[in-house]
């Protein structure tokens, strides 16, 4: 846990100074952590003008993250409590896989989890809220496993705090109850996910969104609603299961989260509580979902692992059934007489499913360091291990456009200065700021889009700020420009009471 922290922790550290940590969406939860710190409203201005994030989506376990920035207000502390999150979700998945096989499976399996490419692809992307449900699902495990079923349900209300779609995993997690004939726990977790799902979805959202609705139905090869969608998947299911393969990018997913594993996941109920999520990204639309390179996949990371365990155990013990039923009084009492004590021949089978418990985290641990040293493009910690990091020509242009935009004004900046800003100004994305605020630009004329919901180019933002009276203080520095106009002193204050209390 202490060594990957410190990779994790360098990782971070130089995504930030090199500027590769970006607006979205660091700077996003920077900016609502920053105003919940301040006992205010989460109003996001690179998402837009008074944009309230509970508007897009619904984490307010953001909250408890507020006391962090009494500490140290820097979008760098959010990375630091990341990389805290990341790295306790060992402990559970340590506990589980020890009970199960012993210390050194739990050992390696610890390994294989802080080491595998969703962890890493989450650290290179950032602080995300999903992170906040990367422990709370492998307690959720244990908890599980340990007969704690009134701390399952507990935990398990806890993620409804992490993000709306939470909800439909409490229903993946009432059904793995049920296979435990846990009937009134399993009951409950539904009934609590259902109406969280609705509560977030149906109230929350909408009433803080500004389009008044939420606007998340992106699954439109099942249909054009929620219903036509259960319709669909009901009634064409060979249909359904074609779009989960149907982009070698959905293919490299699947490949990637169980060929390491050996497929296992596949056959242990614990793979139920992944489906939820792994499912909604491959039926979704939007072709970034299906990638391995973002923060979507760390959740399943100790899912997956667990449920391979899991497989090996139920395999095992299928396989001891069996041979005892197969055996012949007269063979057991040759073997027991062959073998110096009973205890001999326990230590003996228990050492067998061990080494066989071991070999498949142990794989994926193989694949995770083999892919760390040679395929950055999804173990992106492989640039902080060969120390491939460059502070080039383009990390000193954003230094110095950064530092010529003054404390407590309104600006618009592009995407991986942003994070650099949140700090001190009011800072947007290019497009997001009502333009009769706006003092300061900074724009990258090397991108295609300067990033947002709703994307400007360079050519466009160009355009905007000529029209709104901008002259250039920082021309064409590797890309960069830094724009000015002069405003009134009472909009500068206006902007500067954004990071007032």
């Amino acid at each position: 846990m202490a060594a990957a922290s410190v990779l994790y922790l360098v990782h971070s550290l130089l995504r930030y100074a090199t500027f590769s940590a970006k607006g979205f969406d660091l700077g996003i939860f920077d900016q609502a952590v920053r105003q919940y710190a301040l006992f205010k409203a989460p109003i996001v201005p690179i998402k837009g003008e008074d944009f309230h994030l509970l508007g897009d989506h619904f984490h307010p376990v953001l909250v408890v993250l507020a006391p962090l920035y009494w500490i140290w207000d820097d979008p760098r502390m959010l990375n630091i409590a990341l990389i805290l999150l990341l790295a306790s979700a060992a402990l559970p998945t340590y506990l589980v896989a020890r009970g199960w096989f012993g210390h050194r499976t739990g050992m390696v399996a610890v390994g294989a989890l802080l080491l595998g490419w969703p962890f890493q692809a989450i650290v290179n992307w950032d602080f995300h809220e999903i992170a906040v449900g990367v422990p709370l699902i492998a307690w959720i495990i244990w908890a599980t496993e340990r007969g704690r079923i009134r701390l399952t349900v507990g935990l398990s209300a806890a993620l409804l705090l992490v993000r709306e779609d939470m909800g439909v995993t409490l229903v993946a997690i009432a059904l793995v109850l049920l296979l435990r004939r846990r009937w009134t726990a399993a009951a409950l977790t539904a009934a609590l996910g259902v109406a969280g799902y609705w509560f977030a979805t149906d109230v929350v959202i909408p009433h803080f969104s500004p389009s008044g609705d939420f606007g998340y139905w992106e699954f439109t090869a099942l249909g054009a609603s929620a219903g036509a969608a259960v319709v669909f998947l009901l009634t064409q299911p060979w249909h359904a299961a074609t779009i989960l393969v149907d982009h070698p990018l959905k293919i490299a997913l699947w490949l990637l989260h169980f060929v390491p594993l050996w497929l296992l996941p596949l056959a242990s109920p614990y793979a139920i509580l992944g489906a939820p999520i792994l499912l909604s990204r491959l039926f979704n639309d939007r072709l970034n979902v299906w990638s391995p390179v973002y923060q979507y996949d760390a959740i399943l990371a100790p899912i997956f692992l667990l449920a391979a365990l899991d497989t090996v155990r139920r395999i095992q013990a299928v396989r001891a059934r069996r041979a005892r039923r197969t055996r012949s009084p007269a063979r057991q009492a040759s073997e027991h007489a062959a073998s110096s004590t009973p205890a001999a021949t326990t230590a003996a089978t228990t050492a067998r499913n061990r080494r066989w418990g071991t070999a498949v985290p142990a794989t994926a641990l193989a694949v995770s360091v083999v892919g760390t040293l040679f395929f950055p493009q999804v173990f992106p910690l492989q640039r902080t291990v060969t120390a491939s990091w460059s502070f080039d020509e383009r990390v000193a242009a954003h230094q110095r456009a950064v530092e010529a935009v003054p404390d407590g004004v309104c600006v618009e900046a592009a995407d991986t200065a942003a994070p650099h800003l949140v700090d001190r100004t009011r800072v947007g994305l290019n497009g997001t700021t009502d333009a009769s605020r706006l003092s300061w630009l900074i724009i990258d004329d090397t991108v295609s889009e300067l990033g947002g919901n709703d994307p400007l180019t360079p050519e466009e933002a160009f355009d905007r700020a000529d029209r709104l009276g901008f002259e250039p203080v920082i021309s064409d520095d590797a890309g960069l420009w830094v724009l000015h106009r002069e405003v009134d002193d009472a909009v500068d204050a206006s902007c500067a009471e954004y990071l007032r209390r």
